[in-house]
């Protein structure tokens, strides 16, 4: 899961009043407790077994078997949940609501606490995956099993995807989407692992709507020569000396201003909330062309900077065989974050521009993989409004283009427009996804599950 941060601070009201009986909390809670301790981090291989435990929970709801399918796949390693809320099929095509399984890796000896073992403590919950993303597991089968026993009967269906592996390939995403199209066939997704609320000193601010995500791309820059002692240095010769040339111009440079619906839409919604020059600053980058001391003061904020622009970084360095020997070869990892809708192919080869050196290769370690924005349509946007003003007073709704990936890139790329809503409230300044101590709010945690399954009511009643 990719964070999202924000700067705006407005008044809200008092805490969101929810619909959780005593009996939902401790469902919930019970269901939290058993997924964080199910350790599923990629090498271990138990995200089979974390899918399992989650169909059983649906069945033991009344669920029928034919509607739960545990899906092992792409490999014996990973396992997938796909369940099917039937609804009556007159409001439409289903909607794909998703989550997943996997969590990146935690040390206990990182952390003050055991990561695996469920925590609750000064107002929060702790453990690896409370935030990326059991939480959005839990959320979907608690409410999942809310809306059947209280007889709710939509009226298009509902399809549960809890996936194996988005912490690294996003292998399973893309199977299930090609091998088994047809049990993840939707009109549109909603994704629990982006978007969200921003809390600034405990109060709510914004709540952000995902509804595009960069390109994520990685680049190999490589130099070679004939090596040789080191006592015997030969200028310009050297793998070493070459990259970092080369890098240096890629620290220097800055891809050009690009904007696209979500990103104009997001800093035409934040400069109606900010103050000050920070305002000013988000006016001026809508302006045709942008203004370029707005553009400079922003692109100076790392969390802005990924909205305005393509983005390529140096990420891991390779050099060298011996201390004592000229090195022979030299390796630059580059990752890229690339805007929806430009063309890798013009990245790459701006990458080659930047090296300025025929002797350093560049090649493509992680192909790019398209993601369209989807668009911001009134279906989607106008129930979204009322959920937010009806269960958080006052904040406002922000689309934002998400610098990292999510499962979501594979929706989208089968033309399934995806929108990221989780709904859990956090600090900016105090996120711990991938992170020591992980943890989300207890409050927050129950305001999301209630968001959510008021948002899956409205969804699914439409005719």
């Amino acid at each position: 899961m990719t964070v999202v941060l924000a700067g705006a601070v407005l008044a809200t009201g008092a805490a969101a009043q929810d619909g959780l009986s005593p009996a939902d909390r401790g469902l919930a809670r019970e269901v939290f407790k058993q997924l964080i301790e199910i350790n599923t981090t990629d090498s271990l291989g138990n995200t089979p077994r974390a899918a399992r435990a989650m169909a059983q929970r649906l069945l033991a709801a009344g669920f029928p078997a034919a509607d739960v399918r545990v899906l092992i796949g792409p490999d014996s390693a990973h396992g997938n949940l796909v369940a099917r809320y039937r609804g009556t099929g007159t409001g439409g095509r289903p909607i794909v609501v998703f989550a997943h399984l996997d969590v990146v890796p935690a040390r206990r000896t990182d952390w003050s606490v055991d990561p695996f073992t469920f925590l609750e403590k000064d107002g929060y919950f702790y453990g690896r995956g409370t935030t990326d993303d059991k939480v959005g597991d839990v959320i979907l089968v608690v409410d999942f099993i809310r809306l059947k026993r209280a007889g709710f009967r939509p009226t298009r269906d509902l399809i549960l995807v809890l996936t194996g592996d988005e912490e690294t390939a996003g292998s399973c995403i893309a199977w299930l989407v090609v091998k088994h199209r047809d049990l993840v066939d939707a009109e549109f997704a909603l994704n629990t692992d982006a978007g969200g609320g921003v809390l600034r000193d405990g109060r709510r601010v914004m709540f952000t709507v995902q509804a595009s995500e960069k390109v994520y791309a990685t680049y190999a820059l490589e130099a070679a020569d004939k090596g040789g002692h080191s006592s015997l240095p030969r200028p310009g010769d050297n793998p070493i000396y070459r990259v970092a040339a080369a890098l240096q111009h890629l620290s220097d440079y800055q891809f050009p201003v690009q904007l696209n619906e979500v990103s104009r839409a997001f800093f035409e919604r934040s400069a109606a909330i900010e103050t000050g020059q920070l305002a000013d600053d988000m006016r001026g980058v809508l302006k045709d062309p942008p203004d370029p001391a707005a553009v400079t003061r922003l692109s100076a904020v790392p969390f802005y900077n990924s909205k305005l622009r393509t983005t390529c970084v140096a990420t891991m360095l390779a050099a060298g065989h011996a201390e004592n020997a000229l090195p022979q070869a030299a390796r630059a990892t580059v990752n890229c974050r690339i805007l929806p809708g430009e063309p890798p192919a013009g990245v790459e080869a701006t990458l080659r521009r930047l090296a300025a050196d025929d002797r350093i290769t560049v090649s493509t370690v992680y192909t790019p993989i398209p993601s369209p924005p989807s668009p911001l349509t009134p279906a989607i946007m106008g129930p979204l409004e009322r959920l937010v003003a009806d269960q958080f007073p006052g904040v406002p709704i922000v689309p934002v283009m998400e610098a990292g990936a999510t499962d979501g890139l594979f929706l989208r790329n089968a033309g399934i427009p995806t929108y990221g809503v989780s709904a859990v409230f956090e600090d900016p300044n105090d996120i711990r996804a991938h992170g020591r101590d992980e943890r989300i709010g207890v409050q927050s945690f129950y305001d999301a599950l209630e968001f959510w399954h008021r948002m899956l009511r409205a969804f699914a009643s439409q005719q």
